[in-house]
């Protein structure tokens, strides 16, 4: 995953979104869509749904999967098709990482940024009054963070709820919900590409290249190599088990640890992500009060690092591969590796690709303060934009399938 930084962001950026320097910018997003993230087609699904919601004067929040940092263009493109400039809640360091021209570029294009970590109400404030009042839906991504999981939904936070919840207590409109899956589609096998980060990989641990064994085969070797040299740094020895709980379960040691170092008391039932930004929050306020040259400012440095650690080790579901071991999935797979243990800047793209962009029934809010109203309303589109994605799954024929797991082995 790519490191970013967390901290107390240096500013706030607003929205300053501009349908002309949308059009002014058209020709460098579709540049930067084909060069960068080789996406050259994007078919768009679903649209009737979401230009209902609009026709009808509703107030729309858009809740995507978040699996590629290609899905800014795959929406924006979508957008174009539906004539409807986007509003997108959009994490600091996004900003903070930009020059001023990308950063007013982003802002342009309906994006401002919102403190993850903290409780930020400027931003929560920014996307009740767009929800409640501008004609442009709002785009939030619940999962939060990027985690290379084309296939499968992780866990949504409740802010989008919360946000959509918030603005229809008080909205002279109804106010909609509409849930939406992205997915991608190699059009190009990268398979001679991956082969050759597999060979990088295994030669980083001083292994003997195993060209015998198929792509499956040494994701699973190499990974089980991983989770046992980070059992061996924190609990002093490697154990053995099925790669998932083994994941599991190291997780869940460290964020314990970290929670009773920091007299962090945890709810039951909270998601790993949730534990985490409640953790990062508090090592986060103890960096603030200290000087940048303090000694005791390294045990805390230390912390973040552990808890990076712990949303990497969420982003890798031990069966995903093995569940289904379509070219995507192991693509992604190597390429977090990449990112992970050969220190690319970024994931790598193997190929020309394609998207699908569905959007499905809207979801009308309910005028309620109860919160497990806004939980319920969480899960239901958690599981409305699993369905979507896996309807599209369900289109692809099932000779490309076929030949694209072949290819897999090769």
């Amino acid at each position: 995953m790519n490191r970013q930084p967390f901290e107390t962001p240096p500013q706030w950026w607003p929205p300053k979104l501009s349908p002309f320097m949308i059009r002014v910018w058209r020709s460098l997003r579709r540049y930067q869509q084909i060069r960068q993230h080789r996406l050259l087609d994007i078919d768009v699904r679903g649209a009737e749904h979401l230009q209902a919601a609009l026709a009808a004067g509703q107030g729309v929040v858009i809740t995507p999967n978040h699996s590629s940092h290609a899905d800014s263009y795959v929406l924006y493109h979508a957008a174009e098709v539906l004539a409807c400039p986007l509003y997108f809640m959009t994490a600091w360091q996004v900003f903070g990482m930009s020059s001023r021209l990308e950063s007013l570029v982003m802002q342009h294009h309906g994006c401002f940024s919102v403190d993850r970590e903290g409780t930020d109400m400027r931003a929560f404030k920014q996307a009740v009054e767009i929800v409640q009042q501008r004609p442009h839906p709002l785009v939030i991504f619940p999962e939060g963070e990027v985690y290379h999981l084309n296939e499968r939904i992780t866990p949504f936070r409740e802010g989008a709820a919360a946000i959509a919840m918030t603005a229809a207590r008080k909205a002279e409109r109804p106010i909609t919900v509409v849930p939406c899956a992205i997915h991608y589609k190699y059009q190009t096998d990268p398979t001679p590409e991956l082969l050759q980060v597999m060979q990088r990989l295994e030669e980083q641990i001083s292994w003997r290249v195993r060209t015998d064994l198929s792509l499956h085969d040494r994701i699973y070797r190499f990974a089980d190599a991983m989770i046992a040299l980070k059992e061996v740094e924190y609990l002093g020895r490697s154990r053995s088990g099925p790669l998932a709980e083994r994941v599991a379960d190291l997780s869940d040691i460290i964020l314990q640890r970290l929670a009773e170092r920091h007299g962090v008391e945890e709810p039951e039932g909270l998601i790993i992500p949730e534990r985490v930004k409640n953790l990062r929050r508090q090592v986060i306020s103890r960096l603030d009060e200290l000087d940048k040259t303090d000694a005791a400012r390294e045990p805390l440095v230390h912390d973040m690092d552990d808890l990076f650690l712990v949303v990497q080790m969420f982003s890798y579901p031990g069966n995903y591969v093995s569940e289904r071991p379509s070219i995507e999935r192991i693509a992604e797979t190597i390429d977090k590796f990449e990112e992970d243990f050969l220190n690319a800047p970024s994931a790598g793209i193997r190929g020309t690709r394609n998207a699908v962009v569905t959007f499905g029934d809207p979801l009308p809010v309910p005028v309620t303060r109860d919160r497990a109203t806004g939980a319920e309303l969480t899960r239901q589109l958690e599981v409305r934009v699993q369905r979507l994605m896996d309807e599209t799954l369900a289109a692809t024929p099932a000779v490309e399938e076929l030949r694209r797991a072949v290819g897999s082995r090769q």
